[in-house]
């Protein structure tokens, strides 16, 4: 009787790992099973059942929980111990997989094709089997399959979080990078930053980012940068003078501390400091430099605690952006996080952000894109992984004040005037080329550039070296940055306001000149001038007043009307373009444009945008909105559109 109560024990075991169920068995059903158990046969087989079932349907409640919890990534182990796979229907399995995967390896050796990875060694459950099989594929040395499991991967939208995690935890650099370049992609796939160590409370951060940039070389240094750096350490130096005290007056020795005349924010002195440092990471020795003294984790710190400040964050990616030009980088910036950063920033609804992101992600992504986007480049789209092949390129190219997204955002909109316009303001777009043209046009890659310009020397960010305001400058400049991201590779089409005309021109006029950049001239299928002062501008005969016109500078003497540099460049530019027949729309305004508080002028005049060859268009506009259409179906987006789809037909 002894066994028939531990076999009752057992049977009440069975299926739980928590404490025994209260529920009696009628003695009865207890007298049935003693009696089966008294005769020796019955009591061994009963036994052996009851163990068996003890040990296959025994349940861990705990791990149950945890499952619903889904609050930590599972990591699958395989068994050392042989006896836990005795079954027969496994090893009939187990042989017929090592059989068929050796007949495939075979016939794959011997027609020289590439090894169905479906059959791995790998033996788990079905949804397990897919996301490992996925995560080895996109290791494959085959590009195609490498390719294609990323894009699997980032199309999964039904997994668990711990599923994610799994993918987080043993992807490779180049698969992140992928995953963080796909639309639309879950931010579970990333491993958010690693934990930095914690630093002294009354160890400011402007003091980490003061040492970072002493610790950079000081010689030899280009102008501008050399500028940069002593502009950051001397707001900073005064900014930590305050703090301790005061600064020193003048009058000898003995004095005391006198109070800085106006406190500087920390903010405003780490903004400082990255301007310095987005200068510094144009140099590429420099880059080296900025990620051995732990420069990647101090940006992360502070972008991590600057998540107010879209300036100081916007500069941080910039200043990645310029890094991961350098390929030899790419592994440091991953291990400090700047991947799941970066491919959060991508999601961003302001196009600034998401555009300094996109470059700094298109410069790590190696796998797809054989371009490189130096400073002042950035691609409107695509901007992720597409299928879409690529067929033309367009160029967006601002001018005098101008910058690579505000001048070309939609016109600005007046509810007082327009309240059926701000209903639908939602639709407001920052960036027209983005949105309007990158849907009307998928197969076009969009490009914008942006470099500094000032009607002031007083306003110049950096105001040494004037000659590097200079057209003849910029453009040499530019044509190097352009070239390095494959413009001239495929037919394009220019779409330049104001000054930036005049830079487009001259650029042409030197890539004419020179054999290594024959292929922007010749893949040049037409050009769009948005109010472009062929023949000068009356902007560089006012001095408005003091705070704008007193020291103009290099870009405003460059418009004068009538100049005889400008005369030169439209006769040089006509003289190939003609030959090159090459396709141009001209668009002029004709409303004044409000110049300070006093001053209303047509800054190009109808007789200074005629080029002399191709169409010229008035619209009735003023000098700033000349490109900014008001709505889609505007006059000014729409003609040019099919001026972009009429000379870009073939390709389209």
């Amino acid at each position: 009787m002894s066994v028939a109560a531990y076999c009752i024990f057992c049977y009440r075991q069975i299926g739980t790992s928590g404490p025994a169920t209260k529920t009696h068995l009628p003695w009865n059903d207890i007298s049935k099973y003693g009696s089966i158990c008294i005769h020796p046969r019955g009591f061994v087989f009963i036994t052996y059942e009851v163990l068996s079932l003890k040990k296959l349907l025994q349940i861990d409640t705990q791990a149950i929980h945890q499952e619903k919890l889904k609050s930590y990534v599972y990591v699958r182990t395989t068994s050392l111990n042989p006896s836990d796979y005795q079954g027969i229907t496994y090893q009939a399995r187990k042989e017929i997989h090592k059989a068929v995967r050796k007949i495939l390896e075979t016939e794959a050796k011997i027609f020289r094709r590439p090894f169905n990875e479906q059959f791995s060694t790998f033996d788990g459950e079905d949804h397990e089997c897919a996301l490992w099989l996925l995560l080895k594929r996109s290791q494959s040395e085959d590009k195609e399959v490498r390719l294609q499991a990323v894009q699997d991967l980032a199309n999964n939208s039904h997994w668990h979080d711990y599923q994610y995690g799994t993918v987080a935890q043993t992807c490779d650099q180049r698969t992140a990078i992928g995953l963080a370049r796909s639309k639309d992609i879950d931010l579970r796939f990333f491993l958010p930053p690693p934990p930095l160590p914690k630093i002294k409370s009354d160890y400011p951060i402007e003091d980490e980012l003061r040492l970072l940039l002493v610790s950079l070389p000081q010689t030899g240094l280009d102008p501008c940068v050399q500028y940069f750096t002593s502009l950051a350490l001397r707001e900073s130096s005064q900014t930590l003078a305050a703090q301790r005290g005061g600064l020193w007056c003048f009058g000898g020795n003995g004095l005391p501390y006198c109070e800085t005349l106006s406190k500087i924010p920390s903010e405003t002195v780490e903004l400082f400091c990255l301007q310095a440092l987005v200068q510094h990471s144009k140099v590429s020795s420099h880059c080296d430099k900025i990620e051995a003294k732990g420069g990647l984790q101090l940006l992360q710190r502070i972008y991590q605690q600057r998540k107010d400040s879209a300036k100081i964050q916007r500069n941080i990616i910039r200043i990645i952006g310029n890094m991961a030009l350098d390929e030899r980088l790419h592994s440091s910036i991953v291990r400090a996080g700047w991947v799941s950063v970066l491919a959060e920033v991508m999601k961003s609804p302001h196009v600034i952000q998401s555009s300094h992101a996109s470059r700094a992600l298109a410069n790590l992504d190696r796998d797809t894109v054989k371009e490189k986007y130096p400073d002042g480049v950035y691609v409107l789209h695509p901007q992720y992984r597409s299928s879409q092949p690529i067929r033309a390129d367009i160029l967006f190219v601002h001018g005098l004040l101008g910058a690579a997204f505000k001048t070309w955002r939609q016109q600005d909109i007046d509810r007082h005037l327009d309240k059926k316009a701000s209903e639908g303001e939602e639709d407001y777009s920052q960036c027209w080329p983005k949105t309007w043209l990158a849907s009307d046009c998928p197969a076009l890659r969009i490009i914008s550039v942006e470099y500094d310009t000032h009607l002031s020397d007083w306003k110049a960010k950096c105001p040494v070296e004037a000659h590097r305001k200079s057209i003849a400058y910029r453009s040499n400049e530019l044509l190097d940055k352009l070239r390095a991201a494959g413009i001239g590779d495929r037919p394009l089409v220019w779409v330049s306001h104001s000054m930036g005309g005049l830079l487009v021109k001259k650029m042409l006029v030197d890539a004419s000149k020179n054999p290594e950049m024959d292929k922007i001239v010749n893949n040049t299928r037409g050009i769009v001038f948005y109010s472009v002062p062929h023949h000068g501008s009356q902007l560089a005969e006012y001095s408005i007043n003091a705070r704008y016109l007193l020291f103009p500078s290099v870009e405003v003497k460059e418009l004068s009307k009538d100049s005889p540099a400008l005369k030169e460049l439209n006769d040089d530019f006509l003289s190939f373009a003609k030959d090159k027949k090459f396709s141009v729309l001209s668009f002029a305004e004709t409303l004044p444009t409000h110049i300070g508080s006093m001053i209303k002028l047509h800054v190009v005049p109808l007789e200074s945008a005629k080029l002399g060859i191709g169409d010229l268009i008035p619209v009735d506009v003023n000098h700033l909105n000349i490109c900014k259409p008001k709505k889609k179906d505007a006059f000014l987006y729409q003609r040019t559109l099919k001026f972009i789809q009429d000379v870009l037909a073939q390709e389209l």
